[in-house]
């Protein structure tokens, strides 16, 4: 999430000339290769042997006790009204569900159903799957918009509309692109590029200083995309760490898995870099005007980073731990050897995750500093090495 820095000092016809000629041939490319790569219809087809998905309301439950030695907890079952899908109208029997992570039905209970009449032979033809829960998801979203407009203001509404942007990328080219079968790195800095161009200038505004950040964003995703190439084939990943990756290894033959690792890590690093790099470049157009050399420009700027960077490398190691919770827990719970469980495939991709990332991370200071050093206007007689004359300071103590 990115802070409101406030209005940015305005830049001279010099500076805006050079963040120009480097940013619109960026853009322009980015563009032709959202249009080149943008992918077709890539709708999943129909499963001829699955079910088909309802809506339903729980009318009535029915339970009862369970035999000697069942493994389950609760027997019975339970009267559903239909309200979408297959059935609509009617009032259907089904088994109370079963197996970890169940939850009882009661009276009332919104339910997802599964239609599939052959699933076994002289069973129910509907089975409860989940829970409906888009009325709640609903609201939760609708307070969370209100909370960013009542503090935001307008500012709240331009970040709310770079989100939008940001979902609408992930969801009509990102996704549909690596699952037509393009490459999944390529595919993700295409798609990176395209959010931190609408996302910022929409937050930000069109100014010098918000084209500063996206030119370091753009070269720290460059570096977190090819650290993670160079460790992930180092490492010998095949991107088959976790249950969803195997689902996708049978599902989608052809589909590159480790590309699809690398894919997430720049996305997932793009969240953090564009704070650290738009508070960079703001930092250097404040502090531009009392500055005596660009280099000296660029060693406070940094200083201030490094308190900044230091929050911002805790917050992507701990987004990375609170995601991976389950396998952590599964960790401290095996008997397995640490060094074994730490080079197993599951978990190291997770340290490839969170190392790449803070790297990246990490970057973005001295790459955003120096470009907003390189382009800062520092007046008539500064330079690289150009400190104020001593006479001029004794002239302004008189």
């Amino acid at each position: 999430m990115s802070h409101d820095h406030g209005p940015p000092p305005a830049a001279s016809r010099r500076t805006r000339r050079i963040v120009t000629a480097v940013l619109v041939p960026a853009a322009l490319a980015t563009l032709v290769a959202l249009i080149l790569l943008w992918p077709g219809d890539v709708s999943a087809e129909p499963d001829p042997g699955g079910g088909q998905r309802a809506l339903a309301t729980v009318t009535a439950v029915a339970e009862q006790t369970c035999p000697a030695g069942a493994s389950q907890q609760r027997c019975g079952s339970a009267t559903v009204r239909v309200t979408e899908g297959p059935g609509a109208g009617a009032d259907q029997t089904v088994d109370l569900p079963q197996g970890p992570g169940t939850s009882a039905l009661h009276v009332g209970d919104d339910v997802v159903l599964l239609y599939y009449p052959d699933a076994v032979p002289g069973g129910r033809a509907y089975t409860v799957v989940d829970r409906q829960r888009s009325a709640p998801m609903m609201w939760l979203v609708a307070v969370a918009v209100a909370v960013i407009l009542a503090f935001g203001r307008w500012r709240g509404l331009t970040s709310l509309a770079g989100l939008a942007v940001s979902f609408g990328l992930l969801l009509l080219f990102v996704v549909p692109a690596i699952l037509d079968g393009s490459p999944p790195l390529l595919i993700a800095v295409v798609g990176a590029s395209a959010i931190m161009f609408a996302a910022l200038y929409l937050t930000h505004g069109v100014n010098v200083h918000t084209s500063v950040a996206v030119a370091g964003t753009l070269a720290s995703l460059v570096l977190t995309g090819v650290l993670g190439a160079v460790f992930s084939s180092a490492m010998h990943l095949t991107g088959l760490g976790s249950d969803d990756s195997s689902s996708l290894a049978v599902t989608r033959t052809g589909l590159d898995l480790r590309g699809l690792l690398l894919a997430g890590i720049v996305i997932g690093a793009l969240g953090v870099l564009d704070d650290v790099t738009v508070t960079q470049a703001v930092t250097v157009a404040e502090m531009t005007p009392g500055a005596t050399s660009r280099w000296a420009l660029y060693r406070a700027a940094t200083r201030v980073g490094r308190a900044h960077v230091a929050s911002a490398v805790n917050t992507i190691v701990l987004a990375y731990a609170g995601a991976s919770l389950p396998l952590l827990l599964l960790i401290a719970a095996s008997s397995e050897p640490i060094s074994d469980l730490l080079t197993s495939e599951y978990l190291a991709q997770e340290i490839l995750r969170s190392a790449v990332g803070t790297i990246g991370l990490v970057a973005s200071v001295p790459i955003t500093t120096a470009l907003a050093a390189l382009v800062a206007d520092l007046g008539p007689g500064t330079g690289p090495a150009a400190p104020e004359p001593r006479a001029g300071r004794h002239a302004r103590r008189g």
